[in-house]
């Protein structure tokens, strides 16, 4: 694959949430995709510092770490909680995610959407110049761009949406989903993880603004053009594949190795999320074990569950019903030398992972509702080709349009995770062979790097 750059003269500003500034490891994720083009277009990075003050502050603190530059900004207690914890994360998360019933709509919450979308806006606007490239990232920021325009940007500007974008009439749902379409389409670029999400978001801008649909992905809205781009993200395989292999994979596999015994591994790795549909996992594991009692004590599900946004009171509740779960189903069917669900609390460094996933016989990856989910891409990158594990995945994770060799299930059916588990496990080598070499070529073909290409050659159409 021929390597994208961008324009001669142009730099690249990235903007998102989190930014990689002060990360020691970059492996993985934006980093991985964004880091060799800010380097070389001696690009900016714009995003959260994580600081969180007792006041409002506009500041943007410059930084530079190896080669790529930093702004970052602070948010106020206030602006925290009403953009973040609030509009973000209680509004835009739960619909984007098809629960609506979860979602707090509080006027409140917008106005702070808005201040904080202002904001980084006036921070492009004093840090980029219209030669630039500018690549906005994730729900956070859907107003960004329409407040660049209506200031009078006419610079290329992109946007990349990383978790799904619902059906029309769910994202109707938000009070101002109106002015958050408009503000996506006063972005040249919208990329979105897969068909069914970009199918969506065209439906609506037809329905609500009488979009009219161009050649090449392109749909004319009120005046302007805006690609619609399916670009579903990728993974550094490559790194990924060779993390696995590493001393400090190969010392927490070793460590889970002294607990399995001669058991075979099924894993799960999500963050702690209402989304990730860890409650129907556990009880499709409660229906293994109470289908097949003559898999008791021969198969030992982990699942990793780093906690995730705490202090939002649906957060606080999964991780009661799983800490229930998991003790009832120890209860019922675990032995005095064998815990059928080990559930940790807690986040593993990467290559620890890496390695986990390569000992592990199976993976449960049985989302409710998810954009795309790295997990799967990671657990497959990880196997042994000699011995691979099989992936069990869900049907509504953006992965399922790519990785159809996966086992794929609904993930609220307990009965289907079950069997699926038994599946895998009992899997001859050579169709877990072919099953995982099909997958892996996907992933390597179409990775991180192959990600960022697609998106940033989409601009080439775009009038300077």
């Amino acid at each position: 694959m021929t390597e994208h750059k961008v324009s001669k003269g142009s730099r690249l500003i990235a903007v998102s949430n989190r930014t990689a500034a002060g990360q020691e490891s970059r492996a993985g994720g934006l980093a991985v995709a964004l880091w060799d083009t800010l380097a070389d277009t001696q690009g900016l990075w714009i995003g959260w510092s994580g600081r969180i003050l007792d006041f409002p502050s506009n500041r943007a603190k410059r930084s530079a770490e190896d080669g790529v530059e930093f702004a970052l900004t602070d948010y106020s207690r206030d602006q925290f909680d009403g953009f973040y914890l609030g509009y973000s994360n209680s509004v835009l998360w739960p619909v984007m995610h098809n629960r609506i019933d979860l979602a707090v709509f509080d006027s409140a919450y917008y106005r702070f959407y808005v201040e904080i979308n202002e904001k980084f806006a006036e921070i492009v606007r004093h840090q980029a110049d219209e030669a630039d490239i500018v690549w906005v990232h994730d729900y956070h920021f859907l107003l960004l761009g329409d407040i660049l325009r209506e200031d009078g940007w006419q610079g290329k500007c992109g946007f990349f949406l990383h978790i799904p974008f619902p059906a029309p009439e769910v994202f109707r749902a938000i009070p101002e989903h109106r002015k958050l379409a408009k503000g996506l389409c006063s972005y040249d670029v919208v990329g979105l993880q897969c068909r069914k999400d970009l199918a969506n978001l065209a439906q609506y801008l037809e329905e609500e603004f009488g979009a009219e649909e161009q050649p090449d992905g392109k749909f004319k809205v009120e005046g302007r053009i805006v690609h619609l781009l399916h670009c579903p993200i990728g993974i550094d395989s490559e790194g990924f594949a060779a993390a696995a292999t590493k001393e400090p994979a190969d010392r927490a596999a070793t460590r889970l190795s002294r607990f399995l015994g001669e058991r075979d591994l099924v894993i799960g790795v999500d963050r702690m999320d209402y989304s990730k549909g860890l409650p129907q996992r556990f009880e499709g594991m409660a229906d293994l074990f109470d289908r097949y009692p003559e898999l008791h004590g021969k198969i030992s599900f982990t699942q990793i569950a780093p906690p995730s946004r705490s202090v939002v009171e649906e957060y606080a509740q999964l991780r009661e019903q799983l800490d229930a779960l998991s003790g009832r189903i120890n209860g019922d069917y675990g032995d005095l030398d064998w815990m059928p669900i080990r559930y940790l609390a807690r986040g593993y460094d990467r290559e620890e992972i890496a390695g986990l996933y390569r000992l592990a016989k199976a993976c449960l990856v049985t989302p409710l509702q998810d954009g795309m989910n790295l997990v799967a891409k990671e657990f497959v990158a990880a196997q042994d080709p000699q011995d691979p594990g099989v992936l069990i995945l869900s049907q509504f994770a953006g992965a399922a349009e790519q990785m159809k060799e996966a086992i794929i299930i609904n993930p609220y059916d307990s009965s289907a995770i079950a069997e699926a588990v038994k599946q895998a496990i009992e899997m001859p080598l050579d169709e877990r062979q072919d099953r995982w070499q099909t997958l892996f070529d996907n992933i390597a073909q179409q990775d991180i790097n192959w990600w960022r290409h697609r998106f940033m050659t989409a601009f080439e159409g775009v009038p300077a």
